[in-house]
């Protein structure tokens, strides 16, 4: 049971990696197509950027919604990263809690 708890927590805290880093890397192509460094005319750049969009848009849009209007500089890729890391700590450090390990 504990090693299975273990493993289920560490693929959930793997999962939510995975999430963080897409955001990441879209957050970062979004400033590249801004400020025209990256060809949006390219199929394979667009359909990148497309795919992304749809991916990460629907989970930084409620954030949007909360957050208070700062003019251009869109905070919200950044609260969802830290709402990411502390899901990650939280999910670690129950996990521990629940099997007794050392932290």
């Amino acid at each position: 049971m504990a090693n299975t708890t273990l493993a289920l927590a560490n693929i959930l805290i793997m999962l939510l990696s995975v999430v963080k880093w897409g955001l990441i890397v879209w957050a970062i192509s979004s400033w590249l197509v801004a400020f025209n460094i990256v060809n949006t005319r390219n199929r394979v750049v667009s359909a990148i950027l497309d795919a992304l969009d749809r991916v990460y848009e629907p989970l930084v849009r409620p954030v949007r919604r909360i957050m208070p209007d700062f003019g251009g500089i869109d905070l919200s890729p950044l609260v969802l990263l830290l709402v990411l890391e502390g899901s990650m700590m939280l999910i670690d450090g129950a996990a521990r809690d629940f099997l007794a390990l050392p932290q």
